[in-house]
C-alpha cells in the first residue's frame, strides 16, 4: 500500500471508528461490536505505524473516549482516566516487554527483576471515586479521559461500594474500577423486560453503562450492578500492596487477580481464563497486564494514549474485520447452490479465518454485499463464521455485484430457482458434488453414524469409481481399499467393520439419512412414527421393501395430516418417494441387506407438565447438551419442533438464543430459562 492509498484507508477509519465510538461511549448505542471496533482500531494503529507522517492530533489512536453528555455535570478528573493499548497476542506482548524496557535502557531507568500484576479485564463501565476524610463526595465516569460525567446518586445505588470506608483515611482518597452487570442480573432483568414488553439489554456491558448514566437513580438501583477496584491514587508501592489496601477499606477487589513473574507465566494465566471465563459470573474480554511497581509507573510515562507500563491483554475476539476478496458457490447435498466469502484471512474466535458462510442470495441482498467490501465477521466456539455487515463508509468505489452463476460451478448444468424458494439448484440429480455431499450427510453422525467415513475418503472412493451411492457402501470389499492410498491392512479392516456394524439401524436415522429436502431429525422421526401407525404386525426390525410399499401408498394429505408437516415438507417427501432415481437407490440398499430397526419410544410420565406439548429449543445450554434435553422431552412425552409456531408450547433458551426467541415473545409463547426448563421437567 502506497502513501496515498493509506491516507485514504486512514481518514475513512478515521470517520468509521469516530462514528462508531460516538454511539457507543456517548449514547450507549451500540451500532458495531466491541470486538469489531477493536480490529478497525488494531487496522487504523497499524497504518499509522507504517506511516508515522499520517498521525493527526485527531485520530482515534491519539484519545481515550467520546464528549461527556451534556445533561450530567462535567468533572475534571485529578489524574486522567487513561485507557490502554491492546496485545492479540504473545508476539504482541512480547514486543510491549521489549518496547518498555528499551526505553528503560535508553532513559537510564533501572528495572527491577520481572514483576507483572495481572488483572481479569472486566467488561463494565469505568468509574472513578473520590473520598474526603473516608466519606464518599464524588463518583464520575471516565468521560474523554480528562473530564468525565458526576454520576454520584447512581454510584450510590450499588451496595458494594462503601458510602464510608472501613478505615480511617484523612485528606482526598481516590478509587478506580469497574461497574458491571452480573450475566445472572442480566437474564433475571430480560426475563422481567420481555414479559413487560421492554427493550431487551443487549449486553451486561451496555447494561451498567445504560444504568450508571440513568437520570432517575431508582433505575440504577432496580439493575443491581456491582463495582471491583484495579487502581488506587493514594500511596502504595505495589499494584499488589493497592489492591490489599483497597480490600481493608471496604471494596471488592477480584480475587483470581495474581503476580506473575514471566511473560510466560502470564501467557498460563490469560490462556487458563480464556478457557474458564464462561464459569465467571461476569463478563470479562482479556487480563490486564500492569507492571507491579508503581514508582515504575511515573519514570515509564505515557506514549499516545496509553502508558508503557501496562497493557489489556484481549482474549481472541469472536468478531473482526476483514475485507471480501471473492465469492465461490458450493453445491450442497440437495443440488442447492451456497455462496461463501472469501476473506483476507484475520483471527477470531482463536482460529484463522479465511472464508465465511452466506447462507443465499437474499441474504447478499439484505446485507447490501459486494465483492471487495470490507465486513464484521463472527465466529463463536466451533460455529462456522459468517458475515454480519458491511461497513459501507469504507467502500472505495472499486466493489463488484454478486450475481447467481448460470452454470453449476461442478458439472456446467444449468441452474434454476426453485419456484416459491430462496434456493437456487442444479437441474443435474448427478452432479458430483451432490453425490458427494449426500454420501457425507447419509454416513454423518446424526444419521447412519458409520466412524471412518470422512470426506477425504468419500472423495477418494467416488473418485476411482468403486462407489457411486450409498448403496455401494455395503457392497465395499477389504480388497477395493487395499490399493487406494491412506488404507493399511488395519484401517481397511476398520473400515468394513464399521460399514457392517451399520446394516441394521433405527427407522429414523435411516430415514434422515436419506438426505429428503426439508426433512431434519425430528421431521425424520415424525415421519417414522407415521410409518408404524400404517404397519398391522409390528416386529422388532421392518425391510426396506415394506417401508418403500408404505410410503408409496401414502398421498399428500395423509402426510399433510402429520402436526409438523407442512404443505412444503408434504410435498418433498411425496416428490422423493415417486422419484425413479431414488427407487432405484432404495432397491440396491434392500439387496445389500440393509434392515431397519423398529424402536418404540418411551414414555415415562404420561402425566407430567412435559406430556403431548411441544418445544423448541434455542441458544446454548450449559448443563446439559441440546441431545440430551430432546431425549428428555421425548421421555415425558414431549414432542420437538425445529420453528416456531403458534402450535409451540415452549421455547427454551440458552445463550444467544436469535430469531426464535424473539419469534416467541411476538407468538406470547412461554420462554423458559434453563433453570425453569430443568425443574419442569424434574
Amino acid at each position: 500500500m502506497n502513501k496515498t492509498e493509506a491516507q485514504n484507508r486512514i481518514a475513512k477509519l478515521k470517520q468509521e471508528i469516530d462514528f462508531h465510538r460516538y454511539n457507543y461511549h456517548v449514547l450507549d448505542k451500540i451500532t458495531l461490536s466491541e470486538a469489531a471496533l477493536d480490529g478497525l482500531k488494531h487496522e487504523l494503529f497499524l497504518l499509522e505505524q507504517s506511516f508515522p507522517e499520517l498521525i493527526t492530533a485527531d485520530s482515534p489512536t491519539q484519545r481515550v473516549g467520546g464528549k461527556p453528555l451534556d445533561k450530567f455535570k462535567k468533572v475534571e478528573h485529578s489524574k486522567p482516566m487513561i485507557s490502554l493499548f491492546d496485545a492479540f497476542s504473545e508476539q504482541d506482548m512480547r514486543d510491549w516487554e521489549e518496547r518498555y524496557k528499551n526505553y528503560a535502557a535508553t532513559n537510564g531507568i533501572k528495572l527491577p527483576p520481572t514483576e507483572y500484576y495481572c488483572e481479569l479485564k472486566l467488561d463494565g463501565l469505568a468509574i472513578t471515586l473520590k473520598y474526603e476524610d473516608g466519606i464518599l463526595v464524588e463518583g464520575a465516569t471516565r468521560g474523554d479521559g480528562k473530564v468525565g460525567e458526576e454520576v454520584t446518586q447512581n454510584i450510590k445505588t450499588i451496595e458494594s461500594i462503601p458510602l464510608k470506608l472501613k478505615q480511617e483515611v484523612p485528606g482526598t482518597a481516590e478509587v478506580r474500577g469497574e461497574a458491571i452487570m452480573h450475566k445472572s442480573v442480566l437474564t433475571k432483568l430480560n426475563q422481567r423486560y420481555a414479559r413487560e414488553g421492554k427493550a431487551l439489554l443487549a449486553n451486561t456491558r451496555n447494561g451498567a453503562a445504560g444504568s450508571i448514566r440513568q437520570l432517575d437513580s431508582k433505575v440504577a438501583a432496580s439493575r443491581k450492578l456491582d463495582f471491583y477496584e484495579y487502581d488506587l491514587i493514594a500511596p502504595a508501592q505495589t499494584r499488589l500492596e493497592a489492591d490489599s489496601i483497597c480490600k481493608a477499606w471496604g471494596f471488592k477487589t477480584v480475587k483470581y487477580n495474581q503476580v506473575c513473574h514471566s511473560l510466560e507465566e502470564v501467557f498460563t494465566f490469560h490462556h487458563y481464563w480464556e478457557k474458564h471465563r464462561d464459569k465467571l459470573d461476569y463478563n470479562i474480554d482479556g487480563v490486564v497486564v500492569k507492571i507491579n511497581r508503581l514508582d515504575l509507573w511515573d519514570k515509564l510515562g505515557i506514549v499516545g494514549k496509553a502508558p508503557r507500563f501496562a497493557m489489556a491483554y484481549k482474549f481472541a475476539a469472536e468478531q473482526a474485520v476483514t475485507k471480501i476478496n471473492d465469492i465461490i458457490w458450493q453445491v450442497g447435498r440437495t443440488g442447492t447452490l451456497t455462496p461463501t466469502a472469501v476473506l483476507t484471512p484475520v483471527s477470531v474466535g482463536g482460529a484463522t479465518i479465511s472464508r465465511a458462510t452466506l447462507h443465499n442470495m437474499d441474504e447478499i441482498n439484505r446485507l447490501g454485499l459486494k465483492i471487495g467490501d470490507t465486513v464484521v465477521i463472527e465466529r463463536a466456539g466451533d460455529v462456522i463464521p459468517k458475515v454480519l455487515k458491511v461497513l459501507l463508509n469504507l467502500r472505495s468505489g472499486q466493489e463488484k455485484k454478486v450475481s447467481v452463476p448460470k452454470l453449476c460451478p461442478i458439472c456446467d448444468s444449468p441452474v434454476r430457482q426453485v419456484e416459491g424458494e430462496v434456493a437456487y439448484r442444479c437441474t443435474n440429480k448427478k452432479c458430483y458434488a451432490v453425490t458427494l455431499r449426500s454420501l457425507g450427510h447419509f454416513v454423518s453422525k446424526g444419521a447412519m453414524d458409520i466412524d471412518g467415513l470422512g470426506p477425504k475418503i468419500i472423495e477418494q472412493l467416488l473418485g476411482v469409481g468403486i462407489v457411486k451411492d450409498a448403496a455401494d457402501l455395503y457392497a465395499l470389499r477389504k480388497e477395493d481399499l487395499n490399493n487406494l492410498e491412506r488404507f493399511a491392512e488395519k484401517s481397511a479392516d476398520n473400515l468394513i467393520q464399521a460399514i457392517a456394524a451399520r446394516r441394521e439401524v433405527e427407522l429414523g436415522r435411516f430415514l434422515y439419512s436419506l438426505g429428503i429436502l426439508h426433512i431434519g431429525e425430528e421431521s425424520a422421526r415424525a415421519l417414522a412414527s407415521l410409518v408404524l401407525s400404517r404397519l398391522k404386525g409390528k416386529g422388532k426390525t421392518l425391510k426396506i421393501s415394506d417401508l418403500s410399499r408404505v410410503l408409496g401408498h401414502l398421498s399428500l394429505e395423509d402426510l399433510s395430516a402429520v402436526a409438523d408437516f407442512g404443505p412444503v415438507v408434504s410435498q418433498s417427501i411425496y416428490d422423493w418417494w415417486h422419484d425413479e432415481h431414488n427407487e432405484k437407490l432404495l432397491h440396491k440398499m434392500a439387496e445389500s441387506g440393509l434392515t431397519l430397526k423398529i424402536v418404540q419410544p418411551k414414555v415415562s410420565a404420561q402425566n407430567s407438565a412435559v406430556f403431548g406439548k411441544s418445544f423448541v429449543l434455542t441458544g446454548s445450554l450449559s448443563g446439559l447438551t441440546r441431545d440430551e434435553a430432546k431425549d428428555k422431552i421425548r421421555v415425558l412425552g414431549g414432542k420437538i419442533s425445529e420453528a416456531v409456531s403458534r402450535l409451540t408450547d415452549y421455547v427454551v433458551f440458552g445463550d444467544d438464543p436469535g430469531s426464535k426467541y424473539e419469534k416467541a415473545k411476538k407468538l406470547g409463547i412461554k420462554l423458559l430459562n434453563e433453570a425453569e426448563f430443568v425443574a419442569l421437567i424434574k
